[in-house]
C-alpha cells in the first residue's frame, strides 16, 4: 500500500516543515535575506528556552513562554480587514500611514509627493526587500540581541516578512508623525512585526507603532523587533503602544543607536498582553549624543510585564535618561532590571536610570534590578528604584470632595504619570496615550 503523505502548510503549528515551506512560498526574498533566515532558523532550533536560572530571566515566569503552538497568521477576510482599517484612525494628523492585519498590509496613506521628492522612503518590508534591498542588507537585524531574549530574535528573523522601513535623507525635517498600526487575528496566531527607522544626518522624524488584536479572548503571539538609527545631528522620536488582547504572549526588542550630536526619544505604553517581554538597548556611539527612554505600563489581573533594558555608552560626552513607571492592580506583577554599561573610552558620561511602581492592590507585585557598571573614571551616573502605595491623604482628600473611589483612583494614577505624559510634544499622541491609559483602568 502506498502511504499518504501529507503536506505540511503555513497553518501547522510553527516547525522546521512550515519554516521551509514559507521560504518555498516566499522565493522573491533576495538571497542575502534567504541565507540570513535560514542561520536564525537553525539558531532558534539550537538556543535553549528561557529559565529562571538564567539571569536574565531572573523573577519572570518562564510558564507558558512556549511558542510551538503557536501558527503563521492567515490572511484576512476583506471584511474583516476593512474593519480593521476602520479601527486605525485614531491619529488623524499625519505625514503617512500603513495598516498590518496578520502581517499583510490592508492600507496605506502614501507620504506627500513633497516628502518623495526629498528621498523620503515610507514602505511595507514586503515591498522595502525587493526595492530598496541595499537599505535592509545593512540595517536590517544587524544588531544581536543582548538582554535575554535570543532565541525569539531568531525567531522573528526566521519568520518575519513585513513591517515597516522608514528612511528620511539627510537635511530632510518631517513635521507630522508617521504611523503604522499592527492589528493580530485568530486563535494560536503568530505575527511578526518589524520596524526600522533610519534618519541620517540632521534630519528630523516622529513614529508610532500602535499594536492591537481584533478580537479579545484568542490567545496569538506577538514577536518584534524595532530599530531606530539616529544618523549625526538627527532627531527622532517614537512612540510604541502596546495592545495586544490580554491572552496574548508578546516579545518585542528595541534597539537605539544614537551617532554623534543625535537625539532619541522613545516613549512606550504597555496595557495588553497577558505576559509581554520588554527588552531595550540604547547603543550610544556618537559624542554628545543624547537618548531618552520613557515607559509607562498599567498591569491588572494577572498580567506581568517584564521589562528589561541596557544602556550601552560607547563614546565621551553623551547622555541617557531613563524613566519607567508602573502602577500595578490585582495580581498583576512587573519586572524592571537595567544596566546601564559605559566604556573605559566614554569620559564624562551623565547617564541615569528610575524605576518608579505604584501597587494599587496589596497582591500586586513590582520587581526592580537597578544596575551599573563603569569602566570610565569620570561620569556621572546613577540609579534607582521606589515602589509604594496610593497615598491615603490624597486619596481622602478627593473622597471628601465627592468622588468616587475609583475615579480617585484614576485621578492619582495619571498623577503618578504626568511627569512623562507631559513630555509628549505632541499634543495628539498625548492624548492618545491618556484615553488607553484610561480605558484601561475602566474596565479593571
Amino acid at each position: 500500500m502506498q502511504s499518504m503523505i501529507t503536506v505540511k502548510s503555513d497553518s501547522e503549528f510553527l516547525s522546521e516543515a512550515v519554516f521551509d515551506h514559507f521560504l518555498t512560498r516566499h522565493s522573491e526574498l533576495p538571497q542575502w535575506l534567504v541565507k540570513l533566515k535560514q542561520q536564525n532558523w537553525v539558531d532558534y532550533l539550537a538556543l535553549p528556552a528561557p529559565s529562571r536560572k538564567m539571569e536574565t530571566w531572573r523573577f519572570a515566569n518562564v510558564k507558558g513562554l512556549g511558542v510551538d503552538t503557536f501558527r503563521l497568521a492567515q490572511p484576512l477576510a476583506v471584511e474583516e480587514g476593512q474593519s480593521l482599517i476602520e479601527r486605525s484612525n485614531r491619529l488623524k494628523n499625519t505625514s503617512g500611514k500603513l495598516i498590518f492585519g496578520n502581517d499583510d498590509l490592508l492600507a496605506e496613506e502614501e507620504l506627500s509627493e513633497d516628502l518623495k521628492a526629498k528621498g523620503v522612503i515610507f514602505e511595507p518590508l514586503e515591498r522595502a526587500f525587493a526595492q530598496h534591498s541595499e537599505i535592509l542588507e545593512e540595517f536590517f537585524m544587524a544588531q544581536e540581541s543582548a538582554l535575554g531574549s535570543e532565541k525569539f530574535a531568531a525567531l522573528h528573523t526566521a519568520l518575519n516578512r513585513n513591517g515597516t522601513l522608514l528612511f528620511v535623507p539627510e537635511n530632510v525635517e518631517i513635521d507630522l508623525p508617521l504611523v503604522s498600526y499592527h492589528w493580530a487575528q485568530g486563535s494560536e496566531s503568530a505575527v511578526f512585526p518589524h520596524t526600522l527607522v533610519i534618519a541620517k544626518d540632521n534630519s528630523k522624524v516622529t513614529f508610532v507603532d500602535v499594536y492591537g488584536a481584533h478580537e479579545k479572548d484568542s490567545s496569538q503571539l506577538a514577536c518584534g523587533v524595532s530599530t531606530l538609527y539616529a544618523g549625526p545631528g538627527a532627531q527622532v522620536e517614537y512612540h510604541y503602544l502596546q495592545n495586544w488582547n490580554e491572552a496574548s504572549l508578546s516579545f518585542n526588542q528595541l534597539t537605539t543607536i544614537a551617532q554623534r550630536d543625535s537625539n532619541i526619544r522613545a516613549f512606550g505604553l504597555n496595557i495588553g498582553s497577558k505576559h509581554a517581554r520588554n527588552e531595550g538597548h540604547t547603543i550610544i556611539d556618537g559624542p554628545g549624543s543624547n537618548a531618552e527612554l520613557f515607559s509607562l505600563t498599567v498591569a491588572h489581573k494577572d498580567q506581568e510585564i517584564d521589562q528589561r533594558t541596557l544602556q550601552s555608552h560607547n563614546a565621551a560626552n553623551a547622555r541617557s535618561n531613563l524613566l519607567f513607571k508602573n502602577a500595578l492592580q490585582d495580581t498583576s506583577k512587573t519586572i524592571f532590571s537595567g544596566l546601564i554599561k559605559v566604556a573605559e573610552e566614554a569620559q564624562q558620561t551623565d547617564a541615569y536610570q528610575t524605576n518608579r511602581n505604584l501597587l494599587l492592590s496589596p497582591l500586586a507585585e513590582a520587581n526592580s534590578l537597578p544596575g551599573l557598571e563603569i569602566l570610565a573614571n569620570d561620569v556621572k551616573c546613577s540609579h534607582g528604584a521606589a515602589t509604594g502605595q496610593i497615598d491615603d491623604n490624597e486619596l481622602f482628600y478627593l473622597l471628601s470632595r465627592g468622588i468616587s473611589k475609583p475615579a480617585a483612583q484614576i485621578l492619582l494614577v495619571f498623577a503618578f504619570f504626568e511627569e512623562i505624559l507631559e513630555k509628549m510634544e505632541n499634543e495628539e499622541l498625548a492624548e492618545f496615550h491618556r484615553e488607553l491609559i484610561h480605558q484601561k483602568l475602566e474596565n479593571n
